[in-house]
């Protein structure tokens, strides 16, 4: 129950003083105090809602009210939110960040590695602008960080060297938690739009996956395992064709890693990736690949021969086999492709709903608009179209044509995958292209939980650099998420967030005392780190002959939180 004073306006004039209660997303009127018609009453009536608040909220809470009576003369702790000092960033991010592998940039970065290491950690908990990260380094870290420092870094961090040891950092953590052996890599592309309408060489107007239709953007290319592992990427000009970025890609994937025929991994990628140029490098170059194929945009031959295929169940598959110039063929030695079908009920019921649905509005344009043009057809469906030639009075009208509808029918619910493997069974082809949507999902959370874009930078240099540490902070927060759901820890990305920005540590004269964890507190930092290992390896080495959980705390915090607040003016002080 939440009681709080209204001053409601009557059509009369009139000011009636009420005490409300907020519930189901609504009021209710608890008491009205009186109708006031002057200035002097309506005082009077607000002293009186006053008191009888205070008296409501007394017979509401008996307990604590007179708890607050008889503990007059007892002098409460006295603690203000400045002596409270959020250290959970460091001690979570920042300690995965170490463990990362990123601490070979100190040569390269010296004294600016630092505020590399702010800015991604930064961009995990309190995603934002450049100047958004002053404000949370001057409130948070207690220091004051000079706006042209940080633009001078963001100048100077997007270099090849830098960008390499990034990569390279992130590429062999990465296998790390695969098992050491690259199987699957998938790709795929998206767009980040800018909010300045301004273009240049980079910054171009393009099509939006976005909706972004007016904005100039820049499109990103990324490659990641399976469960969303990054691997590599590289940025675009906004209006290249994504297709051709496929080729680039792999060609600087391969010379940065080093990858020989024998351990190339199986690339998958969706069916934009589809073109000839992309699948004559592949094969090339050694790779094997699946890649999503459109039946109903496949020839009419293929799509016969596919229709009188006997789909009656979920995940019932076929395969064809498919020669060098795509035309079916009997004889898997002459075989280049394998173009596997899956069938799926759910799929067939909504590729049924969705023509139907487009067909009657066909029917209708065809029907009511005389002066109707097939260019002027934005649907899909327009293929179903056929002229017909009317001699009496030389007009051309439009008729459906209804095998090409039957046809289409047959081809309901068939999803198809073209593979040049011929190892992998169907259900390695399908699962494996199944796993596209953790590559989808990586762009989703980059956009929302760390908010890559909107960008608002204008040069090159600091937008490759914004792009650099968003790479390197989706690194650590995938492997956070990931870790979090193995261990079935069952709360949103954004409340665990929030519980890690509330690990406080209480700043005292001598320096900085950690508070102990909650229980939820615990629970996450357990799943990101297994804290008794240090208790263990201490024994061990014969460095302390016990060692309680209080202890394997304190040192924990000591180590991962000292490094970060010793150029401020804290220190961290524990009790034995």
């Amino acid at each position: 129950m939440y009681l709080h004073i209204r001053k409601k306006k009557n059509p009369s004039g009139s000011v009636s003083v009420q005490i409300i209660d907020r519930k189901n997303r609504g009021y209710k009127v608890i008491e009205t105090i009186g109708c006031a018609k002057s200035e002097k009453d309506l005082n009077i009536f607000l002293e009186l809602a006053h008191i009888r608040l205070k008296e409501l909220r007394k017979e509401l809470y008996p307990n604590l009210f007179d708890f607050l009576e008889e503990k007059k003369d007892i002098e409460f702790i006295s603690l203000s939110n400045d002596e409270l000092v959020p250290i959970g960033d460091e001690l979570i991010f920042g300690r995965m960040f170490e463990e990362l592998g990123c601490s070979r940039l100190k040569r390269l970065l010296k004294n600016r590695y630092e505020i590399f290491k702010h800015l991604v950690v930064s961009r995990i908990l309190y995603p934002g602008s450049k100047l958004y990260f002053l404000d949370y380094m001057f409130y948070f870290k207690k220091r004051d960080i000079n706006k042209n420092i940080v633009y001078r870094f963001l100048d100077t961090l997007y270099d090849e060297k830098i960008k390499l040891k990034v990569e390279k950092c992130v590429y062999e953590s990465t296998l790390k938690k695969i098992g050491g052996k690259l199987i699957v890599c998938f790709y795929d592309v998206t767009t980040l739009h800018f909010e300045s309408e301004s273009e240049d060489d980079l910054r171009i107007i393009g099509f939006s996956k976005e909706g972004k239709l007016n904005r100039p953007q820049i499109q990103l290319g990324l490659f990641t395992t399976t469960e969303g592992y990054p691997l590599a990427y590289d940025v675009y000009e906004g209006n290249k064709f994504e297709g051709h970025t496929l080729k680039e890609n792999l060609e600087k994937f391969q010379k940065r890693f080093k990858l020989k025929n024998n351990i190339k991994p199986i690339v998958v990628a969706d069916r934009g990736m589809l073109n000839k140029d992309n699948l004559t490098y592949l094969e090339e170059n050694g790779y094997t690949y699946i890649i999503g194929a459109k039946i109903k945009n496949l020839s009419n031959e293929i799509k016969k021969y596919i229709a009188n295929l006997n789909f009656q169940s979920d995940n019932q598959t076929y395969e064809i086999y498919l020669d060098e110039d795509n035309n079916l063929t009997n004889s898997k030695e002459k075989a280049k492709y394998r173009l596997v079908l899956s069938y799926s009920i759910q799929r067939m019921k909504k590729d049924r709903y969705l023509r139907e649905k487009h067909l009657k509005k066909l029917k209708l344009q065809i029907e009511n608009s005389p002066n109707f043009t097939k260019e002027k057809l934005k649907s899909p469906y327009k293929k179903y179209l056929d002229l017909e030639n009317n001699n009496n009075n030389c007009n051309i009208t439009f008729k459906l044509n209804e095998e090409k509808v039957k046809l289409d029918e047959k081809l309901d619910g068939i999803k198809g995958y073209i593979t040049n493997d011929f190892k992998l069974t169907h259900n390695e082809i399908i699962t494996h292209y199944t796993n596209l949507y953790f590559i989808e999902e990586a762009f989703r959370i980059s956009k929302t939980d760390l908010r890559i874009r909107p960008i608002y930078h204008r040069l090159e240099d600091r937008i490759k650099a914004h792009i650099l540490i968003s790479f390197v902070a989706y690194a650590i927060y995938r492997d956070f998420t990931l870790k979090i759901k193995k261990n079935d820890i069952k709360i949103t990305r954004q409340i665990l967030r929030d519980l890690i920005k509330h690990i406080f540590a209480i700043k005292t004269d001598n320096g900085l005392i950690p508070l102990k964890l909650s229980k939820i507190q615990q629970q996450i930092y357990d799943a990101l780190f297994d804290s008794w290992n240090l208790c263990v390896h201490m024994r061990k080495s014969g460095k302390r002959s016990g060692c309680c959980y209080e202890e394997v705390w304190f040192l924990i915090v000591f180590h991962y939180f000292y490094k970060s607040v010793k150029k401020s003016n804290y220190i961290l002080v524990g009790f034995s």
